[in-house]
């Protein structure tokens, strides 16, 4: 089931439930549907709209896929998201996650995502996150499968220099002082 995504970009969507009555993009490679009527896809495009939070996700993946745990490919770039909810975790199977051009400024929320097993790409550029000095290392570090960030790739060197910042940071904390975030 790797279809063309399910495109609700450029959409207006402020909440995830407004999603639910919009018809979604068509392309130059339509989506096939199911008998439910529901697409046959893995990827879901949210991209270049106005959307906040994104609590109510699983139900509009459900409204939409027909098999909604397939979700691989997920675009939520260019919104106005301000944190890396819980339900992002739930996404089991996503392997591509972009959330660059949002307003997400606690770089520990990152960590969150670790729980992903088949993430290998994310973006997160142009938040406010990207201006700590650590950006880059604390994203390597708490997803170390990662193949790209901010559709650059990870590489050797830069695992190396994680790994000891994270170890660095987890003797500050045991010590007692304020980890670099």
């Amino acid at each position: 089931m790797h279809g063309a995504p399910v495109d609700l970009s450029f959409r207006n969507i402020f909440k995830l439930t407004d999603a639910l009555t919009v018809e979604p993009r068509s392309s130059l490679r339509p989506v096939k549907r199911n008998p439910e009527r529901k697409y046959m896809s893995c990827s879901l495009r949210l991209n270049n709209n106005s959307i906040t939070e994104v609590h109510d996700l699983q139900n509009t993946v459900s409204h939409f896929l027909a098999e909604p745990s397939h979700l691989a490919w997920l675009d939520l770039s260019f919104n106005k998201i301000l944190h890396i909810d819980q339900v992002l975790c739930e996404l089991r199977a996503l392997r591509v996650l972009y959330l660059h051009g949002n307003n997400i400024f606690i770089l520990s929320e990152v960590d969150r995502l670790g729980v992903l097993p088949h993430l290998h790409s994310i973006t997160l550029h142009g938040n406010p996150i990207e201006t700590n000095a650590a950006y880059r290392s604390r994203v390597i570090s708490a997803l170390p499968q990662l193949k790209t960030v901010d559709f650059s790739a990870v590489t050797r060197q830069e695992r190396v220099l994680a790994k000891f910042w994270h170890q660095g940071n987890s003797r500050s904390r045991k010590q007692g002082r304020s980890p670099v975030l």
